[in-house]
């Protein structure tokens, strides 16, 4: 046995972060709480099981997360103090749409315990979180945390925070150009639903806005299909763009610019009205200039 309650708890948090317990609920080799000790504290049995009634749910359809959120609340009320309820309760919270509440339990959980959102479902929560209530700075901090352990997530959310991720680094910052266009790239490559629309028209506006025209024509050519309003209007695709909705319009705007000269104005109008200090503004008067002479040069 190690020598020392400090180690215990060294190897108790080490196990944790593979088996996504928290610590409090496992041994040093990585197990649920033995029968002997979780039966010694009956405040610490029932507090896991809780824990894991909250992870569960969370696991399933968005119609449990109330009940998640009444697990996690009740396990902080048996054993208060730990981080592990405040996550899953800020977890709950973001999937019942109460941004702000999810922010304030999730920044909680990281007060009680800096480790407390390095698992990643709970990274991605903060991340959502972050872009979602205005703090583009923290949320692209949060998203490069994720996108190294983004392995362990399911595809769907794998490929869904990659794009995330683009789409803020790119929102936020002409510096973050390189890091959006990688993490758009691996977002178009992974995606399979409609998260795959969103990934290939960010990654061509991406791939405009550094220069790189020929390549972004060329993805819109090979890749982008029908109207970009109908593609980008499904609940999936909504979900994506909620980190950055302003670049909805640049999306638009791009991809009809070949195709419907109108309807393209119209987009980047709407871009600049929604978002004018963008560090992309002038990029957007840009094209608009260009859709203009090509009106004139068609005769409009």
């Amino acid at each position: 046995m190690p020598g020392s309650l400090a180690m215990i708890l060294v190897l108790a948090q080490a196990a944790s972060a593979t088996t996504g317990r928290p610590p409090e609920c496992s041994d040093p080799a990585g197990r649920a709480a033995n029968v002997w000790e979780r039966a010694r504290s009956p405040e610490l049995r029932r507090y896991c099981d809780l824990v894991a009634s909250a992870s569960s749910k969370l696991a399933g359809t968005s119609a449990m997360a109330e009940s998640a959120l009444a697990s996690a609340r009740e396990a902080d009320e048996v054993l208060p103090g730990h981080a592990a309820p405040l996550v899953l309760s800020g977890r709950a919270l973001a999937s019942l749409g109460k941004l702000e509440d999810a922010r304030k339990a999730l920044g909680d959980a990281r007060s009680r315990d800096p480790g407390a959102l390095e698992d990643p479902l709970a990274l991605l929560a903060w991340a959502r979180v972050l872009a979602r209530t205005g703090h583009a700075d923290d949320a692209a901090a949060a998203y490069r945390a994720l996108l190294p352990r983004a392995s362990a997530l399911a595809a769907s959310s794998r490929a869904s925070a990659c794009v995330e991720a683009g789409l803020v680094a790119m929102s936020r910052s002409t510096a973050g150009l390189d890091d959006a266009v990688a993490a758009l790239r691996e977002g178009a490559r992974e995606a399979q639903d409609e998260t795959q629309s969103v990934a290939v028209l960010a990654l061509a506006l991406a791939l405009d806005r550094r220069g790189d025209t020929d390549e972004s024509r060329a993805l819109l050519t090979e890749r982008a299909h029908g109207d970009p309003r109908q593609a980008l209007a499904s609940a999936r695709a909504k979900e994506v763009l909620a980190v950055a909705p302003a670049e909805t319009s640049a999306l638009v705007a791009l991809d009809l610019g070949a195709t419907d000269v109108v309807g393209a104005r119209d987009a980047w109008e709407r871009y600049l009205a929604t978002a004018p200090s963008s560090p992309w503004a002038a990029h957007a008067r840009g094209h608009l200039a260009a859709l203009g002479n090509a009106g004139k040069r068609r005769g409009r």
